[in-house]
């Protein structure tokens, strides 16, 4: 059998999901949280849904508190990053014993020591000088340990959020309107605000919805209001049919 940093080391190649890695990341490994300091972990809609429901904040206030908001040159959707500490450069979340929203830790952290691409295939992010967890004889299967972490949910969604973020790309050049980027940020990491949208401006009595039940689902379902904030940017900026106007809203604003 090969020592263990030989075999993580061959692994530097791509890997596919039935291919074998050693980790573990627990207490009695010396370098323990230490990974989850001066990082930056890039927040996708979904990992900052499950967030600020874990804490029982509000999006206005998560993203106040906890969030770095960062606008790309030429792009429509920021990156969003968790803040860390200002006095470490901990993630606010770490404590001695771990992560204190292990359950809804968000997907890089849930990845780590894996990152994957588009074609199905992983890597490591880490090495063993950095990360001692990839010199411990725990060995995985990759596939077994993505489903360990429970990874499933967020690959949904992040393949949910590509079908914007790819055509996303096609239209950004032509979006010069200030209030589309906006309307777009509300949509995917503000999903209070887009509530209120939905419910309490005249959204309602203008369009019609392309399945109505979905209605009362996004008045109390978190993940299911994301999902049809989406689809308000697949209409509004791409222009797919998935809403109507209303025939006695035409001609109104």
């Amino acid at each position: 059998m090969k020592p263990s940093s030989e075999k993580n080391k061959s692994c530097r190649r791509r890997m596919a999901p039935e291919h074998l890695f050693r980790f573990d990341c627990s207490p009695g490994v010396s370098c323990f949280t230490q990974c989850c300091q001066d990082v930056t972990i890039v927040l996708t809609p979904y990992d900052l849904l499950r967030l600020k429901n874990r804490l029982g904040m509000g999006s206005d206030d998560f993203l106040e508190r906890h969030t770095l908001v960062i606008p790309k040159e030429k792009r429509v959707i920021p990156m969003v990053v968790l803040k860390m500490n200002e006095t470490d450069k901990k993630c606010p979340f770490v404590t001695e014993t771990g992560c204190a929203i292990y359950e809804d830790r968000p997907w890089a952290c849930r990845m780590f020591p894996l990152n994957t691409e588009g074609d199905g295939t992983f890597d490591l992010v880490s090495n063993a000088e950095r990360c001692k967890g990839l010199e411990q004889e725990t060995e995985w299967k990759i596939e077994e340990w993505l489903k360990e972490q429970a990874i499933m949910p967020f690959e949904e969604m992040n393949e949910l959020l590509s079908t914007i973020t790819i055509p996303m790309q096609i239209h950004e050049g032509e979006i010069e309107n200030p209030q589309i980027a906006k309307m777009v940020f509300m949509c995917l990491y503000n999903t209070d605000k887009f509530r209120e949208f939905v419910f309490k401006s005249s959204f309602l009595d203008r369009f019609e919805v392309e399945e109505p039940e979905r209605i009362d689902l996004i008045r109390t379902d978190d993940l299911e209001l994301l999902k049809f904030a989406m689809d308000w940017i697949k209409f509004g900026v791409f222009g797919e049919k998935l809403f109507w106007v209303k025939e006695n809203a035409r001609g109104t604003k």
